[in-house]
């Protein structure tokens, strides 16, 4: 192991005022501290100088770490196939199915600070392509990872996993969840994005019982709901607030009534929203003993999408809109940019106001959105993606506004003002875009579409803008469909090119991420 020094930290570099306590939804740090004598701040370095390994070293662990808990760190981002720990040097080695999946680990644990007990830890590739561990000395660890495997693929953990109660079979498809410290109010809407990073939320029913609120989640299978409970439990939602304690509840099955910001049925849209609290059946009732006191108010829309979105995958909220709303974008292909493509692609995550490709350096742009939040979401979602070929870079800028240039200036068409464009998804307040804020995928959200235009039609045009089409799938009413192409890069090139597309008639196309595949 002579190589482990040689890996090439990674992380972003973010001023001192910046670093807060490990949670869901924290901000990006710029550093973690060592553990025991060691006081000195360890160096943070860009990710894309070191190339990515599905092989993940983690450093300053806190003492007598289990298993469990560093491949925990992994679990939401795919099937963990190897781990080595080791143990008097305070770190482990995480090998995860795919190099796709290391990445996405990577690209999240970037901006949102690691932590195993409470404790920030330091995650980067390894330079070693895989693990290679004997069997007879790494034995705990091997039946650990065997259990959480079998756990992960629906079958029963092997009772070899050293009395690791946290891995026995799940009893019930439904979670008890208690949200302790509850500074900011939590909505239903922001459990189901987090949860359903973990597979697919059927129902929830919310209430407060002794002054807390409380949830009942039902998942569609048990190992969703094993999954959920071994990565959230004892998880900060928000920066050092809303702990999530997770128990399985002794319900397998929820009745709910009413679809509305109290409960909510997923497989059953057209359920009545009912007034006020909604009743529940009295199995459900008598387990809850609930009391009239509601939540402090709702988080704003846009502060629960970004919230959201980084549970289900990427990075992470500030909690406060009054953060820098202008982001830098570095590594950009610039041969191939503009400031209408980059208002398109980031347009999706809020409402960019101002666009700047920079004269002196044309692979950068200053991105002004409509406020912090909505410049946080589009961060935690865009940095890592390809656009035009290459990996952007997304980080926040030290700038407040973009500058106009001056009258009578020529820049070369590099700054453009997009404030009172009609193409802002989220200027109307409750849209339902806010709803529908999800990381890119290769499957696109297609609506508005004519009555005339048939499926080759669609096929036709997306093919056109360099990508294959996979799977296509028109919704019952044709007006809207999902499209998937090849990669996610194909994806968001079709999105930049194809949003807000002239179909005739006064249609113009609306093209989304979709969180769904065909």
């Amino acid at each position: 192991m002579d190589g482990i020094a040689s890996d090439v930290a990674v992380g972003v570099k973010r001023s001192s005022d910046e670093l807060l306590s490990g949670s869901l939804y924290n901000s990006p740090n710029s550093s973690v501290t060592a553990n025991g004598s060691d006081s000195k701040k360890l160096r943070v370095e860009d990710s894309m100088d070191s190339p990515p390994s599905r092989v993940i070293h983690i450093r300053k662990l806190p003492n007598e770490v289990s298993e469990t808990e560093v491949i925990a760190l992994g679990l939401p981002f795919g099937k963990v196939t190897n781990i080595l720990m080791l143990k008097g040097k305070n770190q482990a080695f995480l090998e995860l199915g795919t190099e796709e999946a290391a990445v996405t680990m990577v690209n999240y644990y970037t901006a949102v600070t690691p932590q195993v007990r409470n404790v920030p830890v330091f995650i980067q590739y390894s330079n070693h392509k895989e693990l290679k561990t004997d069997s007879a000395l790494n034995q705990r660890a091997q039946a650990v990872l065997q259990a959480v495997s079998a756990v992960q693929e629906g079958g029963s953990p092997s009772s070899d996993a050293a009395g690791e109660s946290v891995l026995a079979p799940a009893p019930s498809p439904v979670l008890r969840i208690i949200i302790d410290n509850m500074f900011y109010p939590v909505t239903l809407d922001v459990l189901q994005q987090i949860f359903s990073k973990f597979g697919t939320v059927m129902k929830i029913i919310t209430f407060t019982k002794n002054n807390q609120f409380q949830a009942l989640l039902q998942f569609s299978d048990p190992v969703n709901a094993q999954q959920a409970k071994l990565s959230l439990d004892g998880q900060n939602i928000y920066n050092s607030c809303c702990t999530l304690r997770i128990d399985f509840s002794k319900l397998v099955n929820l009745n709910v009534k009413y679809n509305n910001d109290k409960s909510r049925d997923y497989t059953r849209p057209e359920l009545p929203a009912g007034d006020g609290q909604p009743p529940v059946d009295p199995a459900v009732a008598a387990a809850l003993n609930k009391d009239s006191t509601s939540l402090l108010g709702a988080i704003s829309p846009l502060s629960a999408a970004a919230a959201a979105a980084a549970a289900a995958g990427r990075v992470a909220l500030s909690g406060h809109s009054g953060t820098n709303g202008v982001l830098l974008a570095s590594n950009l292909n610039e041969e191939m940019v503009t400031p209408q493509s980059l208002f398109t692609l980031f347009g999706v995550y809020g409402d960019v106001q101002r666009v700047k490709i920079l004269y002196n350096k044309k692979d950068s742009a200053l991105i002004q959105m409509a406020d912090g939040n909505q410049a946080q979401l589009a961060m935690s979602h865009l940095n890592g993606q390809k656009m035009y070929g290459k990996i952007i870079r997304v980080t926040l800028s030290k700038h407040h506004t973009v500058q106009l240039p001056r009258e009578g200036l020529d820049d070369q068409g590099l700054t453009k003002d997009f404030t009172n464009s009609p193409l802002h998804r989220f200027k109307k307040p409750g849209s339902k875009n806010f709803q529908n804020i999800f990381p890119p995928s290769a499957t696109l959200h297609l609506s508005n579409i004519p009555e005339d235009v048939t499926e080759d039609d669609l096929r036709l045009l997306f093919s056109n803008s360099g990508g294959t089409v996979k799977a296509f799938k028109f919704f019952q009413d044709r007006k809207m469909a999902l499209l998937q192409m090849s990669t996610v890069e194909e994806a968001i090139q079709a999105l930049i090119d194809l949003h807000n597309y002239d179909m005739g008639g006064g249609h113009r196309l609306r093209v989304s991420f979709s969180k769904s595949t065909i």
